[in-house]
């Protein structure tokens, strides 16, 4: 198999089937260096995750994991027909065509907001193909290749999810959050309608400055930061 090629200062690691957020994080705990995508490149599912090292509190470096989404927007925007809609759950979930297809998910060194984390990874997992050829099973669920994406070669994938995404961190990095927050909005899955998240329901209004959930519960209107989204690798 040819091995996925980054920028430079991204380096990577193959997973071999084990979980790839899994270990990006241990790797993290050992103290690798930020840049690494560890990556599994299975039939039926596509896995990476990145690690950073954040210079700032987390409750800010927690933006990371919808800017990746947007990378991931972006790169396969580029590689698949135009027809293809991709959008994304504020909890991290990918959608396509309307169906869900994969997830995000972050983790971290420190679970408090003011902490500067030592590190962070974003991890996601893309479907490829469908569990069962009879798709009226799931239809709220799909997956790369039943949405006209048969010619989208996983490595690419991974390698153009890499490589905007390093765009958006530098656009980041110079002008700050509103261009992602901006372009996030633009993805946005569920707006305006009710969502259960982080163990919270409501009305899914808007982003706060810093993208935190703005989720409106009769008169009452409730900020969820994305700090709330922090996991366990397991």
């Amino acid at each position: 198999m040819t091995e996925p090629q980054f920028p430079p200062l991204f380096s990577g690691l193959d997973a071999n089937g084990a979980d790839p957020f899994a270990l990006a994080c241990a790797e993290a705990r050992a103290v690798c260096d930020a840049g690494l995508v560890a990556y599994d490149l299975a039939h039926a599912t596509l896995r990476a995750a990145i690690v950073f090292a954040p210079e700032i509190p987390l409750r800010d470096a927690a933006c990371m994991l919808p800017l990746c989404g947007v990378g991931f927007q972006n790169a396969l925007g580029a590689l698949a027909p135009p027809e293809v809609g991709v959008h994304l759950g504020w909890n991290g979930d990918i959608y396509l065509n309307g169906g869900h297809c994969g997830a995000l998910q972050i983790a971290a060194s420190t679970h408090e907001p003011d902490a500067v984390p030592e590190w962070l990874v974003v991890g996601f997992a893309l479907d490829l193909w469908p569990p069962s050829d009879d798709t009226g099973l799931t239809p709220d669920r799909t997956a790369l290749y039943a949405e006209g994406c048969g010619d989208v070669d996983p490595i690419t994938l991974l390698e153009a999810w890499v490589r905007h995404t390093l765009v958006e961190l530098n656009a980041w990095a110079d002008d700050g959050p509103a261009r992602l927050h901006r372009n996030w909005s633009g993805l946005a899955h569920g707006r305006d309608t009710e969502i259960a998240v982080a163990g919270q329901t409501g009305i899914f209004i808007g982003l706060d400055e810093t993208l935190g959930l703005l989720l409106k519960s009769g008169d009452q209107t409730r900020l969820i930061p994305l700090t709330a989204l922090l996991t366990e690798p397991t």
